[in-house]
């Protein structure tokens, strides 16, 4: 299961990967919003990053105009590990070696195309795991008030 979440700035580009989700016969939970009327980014953000720190989905996509304040909203709940992603590479680089688990995007930043791209390579790409594993138990500490060494 996929959490869906956008602001105004984001609602085209996550209609443009619900539509991508469900042609793919991918379940998801849209959060809203559901038009492009102006809302506050931060209530989407969590609703999507609750629901992936709690196991009720596996992934969370989020949208605004340029995907930086919805990931910093998101980053704030324990366990998600939220990146903003404007090209394929950082797409697949994210899941493999940061193991990312919300993709963050900006309308203002790509286009519909570009999105669903994206998403699709963030959706089906693994965490390479070994030493990558590492440095994400260390973000984990980080959020745990730890000091690393």
């Amino acid at each position: 299961m996929i959490a869906l979440g956008a602001d105004h700035g984001g609602y085209r580009l996550k209609e443009a990967v619900k539509k991508y989700l469900e042609e793919k016969n991918i379940e998801y939970i849209d959060y809203g919003c559901y038009s492009e009327e102006s809302v506050n980014y931060a209530v989407y953000a969590q609703k999507v990053a609750n629901d992936v720190a709690n196991g009720k989905c596996e992934k969370g996509i989020l949208c605004c105009g340029t995907g930086i304040g919805i990931s910093m909203a998101a980053n704030k709940v324990k366990g998600i590990r939220a990146a903003v992603v404007t090209n394929e590479f950082c797409a697949e680089m994210t899941r493999r070696h940061n193991d990312a688990n919300i993709l963050a995007m900006g309308g203002r930043v790509i286009d519909c195309e570009t999105a669903v791209k994206l998403t699709d390579i963030f959706l089906n790409t693994p965490f390479d795991g070994g030493r990558h594993a590492e440095r994400i138990a260390q973000i984990a500490q980080i959020e745990n008030g730890e000091q690393l060494q």
